[in-house]
């Protein structure tokens, strides 16, 4: 599962890495705590309504907990934040995205929660508290995503646009922390992957999950939806 993240770089860099066409409106702010049912930046191809037959990548603001177009209502949002590769061309859900409707999610890292080894000598029911973990590149570079998006229109005719994170297996230094991670498309495969004209085999684009990763610990204050801030992403100084 991949629950919180950190997306903090500006439209201008994000314009440069992903060769954007156009940002679509004012995006959503540098944030180090994004959680289910926040606004995200994404990176999507569409067709101009002027002329189907040009195609811009564009940058957008998509709400982050997918809403299927033939939802009655958007309550199911937050339970809808990850597909999982291996069975999302099954669901009805995300059949439709993922034939013509992927996007890739820029983010800094990601984190997940280490449930910790209970300690014998503690009274039972006083579990220790899981320890954050941030999750990112080695190198410094940002997380690519894999992402599916959708459109849909509510009752008063307001539309909203939702995306959810393809999740895979966890590699092996990763798996002790969580045995979920997000999977990332390789940016030699982004233009295949954006291209809402490829409609089969875009599975086959999504191979082996980033390996190069670097894990470390951080404060639980990431536990709280409503702390925000760098200081998030600093490791835990060692005691």
């Amino acid at each position: 599962m991949c629950g919180r993240y950190a997306a903090s770089a500006d439209a201008e860099l994000l314009e440069e890495i992903f060769v954007i066409d156009e940002v679509a409106g004012p995006l959503p702010p540098a944030r180090y705590n994004i959680a289910p049912t926040d606004p995200v930046v994404a990176v999507v191809e569409r067709a101009q309504r002027s002329d189907p037959a040009v195609v811009q990548r564009k940058l957008v603001e998509l709400r982050w907990g997918l809403v299927p177009s033939w939802s009655k209502d958007a309550k199911g949002a937050a339970r809808m934040i990850n597909a999982r590769f291996e069975t999302v061309a099954e669901k009805p859900a995300f059949r439709k995205a993922l034939a013509s409707r992927r996007c890739l999610l820029p983010a800094d890292g990601y984190y997940e929660w280490y449930a910790q080894p209970v300690d014998p000598s503690v009274p039972a029911g006083r579990r220790p508290p899981k320890q954050p973990f941030f999750i990112h590149p080695a190198d410094g570079s940002l997380l690519a995503m894999a992402g599916l998006y959708e459109f849909w229109k509510n009752p008063a005719g307001e539309w909203l646009s939702t995306c959810t994170i393809i999740t895979t297996s966890a590699t092996d230094a990763l798996g002790h922390i969580h045995d979920r991670m997000p999977m990332t498309v390789p940016r030699e495969r982004w233009d295949d992957w954006l291209d809402p004209s490829l409609t089969d085999g875009a599975l086959e684009l999504l191979t082996d999950p980033v390996a190069d990763l670097e894990a470390y610990p951080v404060s639980r204050l990431v536990s709280t939806v409503g702390n925000d801030g760098p200081e998030l992403i600093e490791p835990l100084a060692s005691s």
